[in-house]
């Protein structure tokens, strides 16, 4: 699941540096990002991110409790009724996108309406794929099938680039071909794809509005908090865009470069080992073996606090060459760099948080727990715009970044300990320690990336962009394996995977 979502965010920063070459970072792009309001707003306020977390854990049980058949009922059932909302919503959406449009994408350029409502309604129908190909996705997860779901992502981001360079470059529809291959991109990877390799698997479907199955209804019920909330931290980016559009030309699109970096190891990190530990936590409450939850959960959290606070380290330090490394080329100049460089530091001092919260919330939605995360999810975000508000008059656009942040410290420390009132007490002794020892070889990996930056070559003016990507190298390399000597040394138990990993490496060598 890291492979195949640590490739997907490869492919993802190369939409973006296809993006950044081709159309800067000015009006076409601030469109482009504005133009998925209106499809991340009903993804969100459908329970789309929901859908999946919801099913799995109640198509786990019925599956791993030998009720298979009852399992696929479910399936056949969630999946018909929600093919029908998801459709009817996406109408209604397509039919009124100006007026939406012109709702939540506060203080908007009149000049970039047309376009910005063009690519909505582009996009919109993808977000049926998304719907009901996590659907899909969630009975694979269940069977410990990951392969398969890793791709959708990838065709994804392949759209993307594809219609920025054939679409919007060879046929010359501009920056309207990417939003023509994102839709391509969703089709093919969330929902063709699923339904071919589902019907390989034999996965019985059958049409069906069954709405008094106690499964059926156990898995709305869940959904419901998330759809009465509208909380999730995706909804952080969408607020983001909302005051982004008050300010001038371009502010837009440097947050949007910023999150998709800080969203990388968000979805190598994060989002990977939150999917991969889901039906494993799902197994376990069913079968009551609260045990083997809490270990398994807090062996996870000690994972992801010891692969990304280096991150940190390496984003507030060395964001610069980051950013340069990334997009600069074409049409995005220095002055974006320096611009994104910014907003990055700020967002880098909370990418733990992030990578933690999607596997906090799947540690709740496997016990079933969905309205206690929301109401913190909820909560959090009006903190967050609260925080928006107050610290814009002193830092302008940097306030939203920052205000990112500290929601997100704030949501992971209220989830962790309320996680603990439904499953019991985790290993906090251990998960401090590695977060503890986990900071401290973080801040020697930033003293040396702080030297290199310091030398000769980290001074150069007005570097281009082999020089970025060398320095890039220069301090990511050597700092990543100076982390791991001295986590070894301390006796991490997380360096151990490391470890074997590059012992098969060895071993393929010398044969």
């Amino acid at each position: 699941m890291m492979a195949s979502l640590l490739l997907s965010r490869i492919l993802g920063l190369v939409r973006e540096i296809v993006m950044a070459k081709m159309f800067g970072a000015g009006d076409a792009v601030d469109a482009f990002t504005l133009a998925f309001m209106v499809p991340d707003f009903l993804f969100f306020a459908i329970a789309g991110g929901a859908l999946s977390s919801a099913f799995i854990p109640v198509f786990s049980e019925y599956l791993h409790t030998k009720r298979e058949r009852e399992a696929w009922h479910i399936f056949s059932s969630v999946a018909s009724i929600m093919s029908a909302v998801v459709l009817t919503f996406i109408v209604l959406a397509w039919i009124f996108a100006e007026p939406f449009t012109r709702l939540l994408s506060g203080g908007i350029d009149e000049q970039l309406v047309p376009l910005i409502v063009e690519m909505t309604k582009i996009l919109l129908p993808a977000q049926f794929a998304f719907f009901i190909g996590g659907l899909m996705f969630g009975t694979l997860y269940a069977r410990q099938a990951f392969a398969i779901p890793g791709l959708g992502p990838n065709v994804y981001n392949l759209g993307f680039i594809f219609g920025a360079i054939v679409l919007g470059g060879f046929f010359k529809l501009g920056i309207v071909g990417m939003a023509w291959g994102a839709l391509g991109g969703a089709l093919i990877g969330n929902l063709i794809i699923p339904i071919y390799v589902m019907r390989g698997l034999g996965s019985p479907f059958k049409i069906s509005f069954d709405t008094k199955h106690p499964g059926v209804r156990k898995v709305f019920v869940l959904m419901a908090p998330v759809v009465l909330g509208l909380s999730l931290p995706g909804v952080y980016d969408m607020i983001t865009r909302y005051f982004g559009s008050f300010y001038h030309e371009g502010v837009n699109s440097w947050l949007k470069y910023g999150n998709v970096l800080m969203q990388a190891p968000l979805g190598v990190f994060g989002q990977s080992l939150a999917i991969a530990v889901f039906p494993a936590l799902a197994q376990f409450y069913a079968q009551e073996r609260m045990d083997m939850y809490r270990s398994q959960l807090s062996s996870t959290i000690r994972t992801v606090l010891y692969l990304t606070l280096p991150v940190c380290a390496l984003f507030v330090v060395g964001a610069e060459p980051v950013v340069a490394a990334i997009y600069q080329a074409g049409e995005f100049n220095h002055q974006d760099v320096l611009a994104v460089a910014s907003i990055l530091r700020i967002l880098a001092l909370g990418i733990w948080a992030w990578c933690l919260h999607p596997v906090l919330m799947r540690g709740f939605f496997a016990v079933q727990t969905t309205i206690l995360p929301i109401v913190l999810g909820t909560t959090t975000t009006a903190l967050f715009v609260i925080l928006i508000l107050v610290l814009r008059p002193a830092l302008g656009y940097h306030a939203l970044p920052t205000a990112s942040s500290i929601s997100a410290v704030l949501l992971v420390i209220a989830m962790m300990v309320a996680v603990q009132t439904k499953v019991g007490t985790l290993d906090v002794k251990g998960i401090l320690t590695t977060g503890g020892k986990s900071l401290l070889a973080s801040l020697v990996f930033a003293m040396v990336t702080y030297g290199i930056l310091l030398s000769p070559i980290g001074r150069i003016e007005g570097r281009g962009k082999l020089l970025a990507v060398l320095l890039l190298f220069l301090i990511s390399v050597p700092g990543a394996w100076i982390y791991y000597f001295i986590t070894k040394a301390m006796g991490m138990p997380e360096t151990g995977t490391i470890s074997r990993a590059m012992e098969r490496v060895s071993k393929k060598f010398r044969r």
